[in-house]
């Protein structure tokens, strides 16, 4: 069977992205938001000269520069809300995927900002993302002390 590179880095992004759900959960119990975000920035700044030694910033345009800072921007704004609903009382078990159907916007959007197509096979595993999503968001009221 063949696999490209990339899905094998989807597959990295995946656990990745699985541990650090469960390590801002724990860090929110003992520190604020804003100080988490402060610290996964510091994790960015040690990470980038260990994978890209030899690259400046200078090896850039800065039109690539200016996109990747209002991704950081996005990135910051969208890290903080996560853990900041996880400090709030969310749980990390509802909180995680709810937050990680963020990809639905990015299809609304391509195709209008991107010029990219979308195949019906995948318009319906959107809507079942969504649909998935909307269902996790539903608090159930306990009864008789269960949930």
């Amino acid at each position: 069977m063949h696999s490209s590179i990339w899905l094998w880095l989807c597959f990295l992004v995946l656990l990745s992205w699985g541990a650090l759900g469960l390590f801002q959960k724990l860090a929110m119990k003992h520190i604020s938001a804003e100080t988490a975000l402060l610290w996964a920035a510091a994790g960015f700044m040690v990470l980038q000269p260990l994978l890209w030694p030899n690259t400046s910033i200078l090896d850039y345009s800065a039109r690539s520069l200016g996109w990747a800072l209002v991704n950081g921007v996005f990135n910051g704004l969208g890290l903080l809300s996560l853990m900041a609903a996880m400090r709030r009382g969310g749980k990390a078990s509802i909180v995680e995927p709810l937050s990680a159907l963020y990809p639905v916007f990015v299809v609304l959007l391509a195709p209008t900002l991107l010029h990219e197509s979308i195949k019906p096979l995948h318009g319906i595993g959107i809507a079942c993302a969504v649909i998935g999503g909307m269902l996790l968001s539903v608090e159930t009221v306990p009864t008789n002390g269960h949930t």
